[in-house]
């Protein structure tokens, strides 16, 4: 995802250089939204990692 947000990016970049405002925007906007979920999903991930490594694990 966090690929997705780059890619979006560099196509904001790019329009944004060429003059084109509305593809930038959009394209700007879209590189926002799935940045932070990428960020969101990360610290979900990141928490749920620190609890699962507190249980105490069955014997073999």
């Amino acid at each position: 995802m966090l690929y997705y947000a780059v890619v979006f990016l560099v196509i904001a970049l790019v329009a944004a250089l060429l003059g084109f405002g509305g593809i930038a925007g959009a394209a700007a906007g879209i590189a926002q939204i799935l940045f932070f979920v990428f960020v969101v999903l990360f610290l979900i991930s990141l928490v749920a990692g620190l609890f699962q490594r507190g249980a105490p694990r069955p014997p073999v």
